[in-house]
């Protein structure tokens, strides 16, 4: 199979569990682009930033559509990790690629581990600024430094802390992860391996493509039922790049 193909297949796959989700997909693509499309993990976290950006711009398009996106909520939580999207987008560029690699597998096993347990967020009787802030600011970081949009984050995040429905947070978590991805992309230009567009091109428009079918998908299959098999992909991919890094 050429790397043409697997790159469309595993953007539309990307895209889909980002649409359908809210967020989780993105934690995809960098290992899909490491041991699918022979990236080093430098350039697959720089290149998961353009994925990422452009796949979440597309599917908070089809939210807004719903009414499903609350700007002002969303913009004040993505404002708070603009700055440590971009500081630690720059810092990741000067860390080993084995310790990126590592810390990249780890935050993928977390992830999964959380979505296979029953979300235990509830809305806060009122909102604390000061938290939701630091909270911003925490997926900002993580963002930067693995090249992921941080839904599976942003999402329990802006339910417990800002106090949205699950369907707003959802949505609203878009407008975080692009604007933070946007922000880490533009830490990284000029700097690291270049880039195989050739390759980044047909990802990310299978992705976008993906995202919307996603979203159609969220309406039809449960929401528990996409997250429980979702998470036991990634968990797999956890172990995977885990043992890969230790051996």
């Amino acid at each position: 199979m050429t790397a043409f193909v697997l790159a469309l297949i595993a953007g539309a796959v990307v895209g889909l569990a980002l649409g359908a989700l809210g967020g989780g997909g993105s934690v995809l693509a960098v290992p899909a682009l490491i041991y699918l499309l022979g990236f080093s993990p430098a350039a697959a976290t720089t290149a998961s930033q353009i994925i990422v950006t452009a796949t979440s711009a597309t599917a908070l398009y089809a939210h807004a559509r719903e009414g499903h996106v609350v700007w002002k909520a969303g913009s004040s939580f993505a404002a708070a990790g603009i700055i440590p999207a971009y500081l630690a987008g720059a810092a990741a560029g000067r860390v080993p690629e084995a310790v990126l690699t590592f810390a990249f597998a780890v935050i993928v096993a977390l992830a999964a581990l959380r979505m296979f347990r029953p979300s235990s967020s509830h809305p806060p009787e009122r909102v604390r600024p000061g938290r939701a802030a630091g909270a911003g600011a925490g997926l900002g970081s993580v963002t930067g430094f693995l090249g992921v949009g941080g839904g599976f984050l942003a999402v329990p995040a802006l339910v417990s802390v800002v106090g949205l429905t699950m369907r707003r947070a959802v949505g609203t978590s878009l407008l975080v992860i692009t604007v933070n991805s946007l922000a880490a992309l533009l830490a990284r230009t000029g700097t690291g391996p270049g880039l195989d567009w050739t390759l980044i091109g047909p990802f990310t428009g299978a992705a976008i493509l993906g995202a919307w079918d996603g979203k159609r998908l969220s309406a039809k299959v449960s929401g528990s039922t996409l997250q429980r098999v979702f998470a036991g992909v990634l968990l797999a991919v956890a172990v995977f790049m885990l043992i890969d890094v230790i051996a």
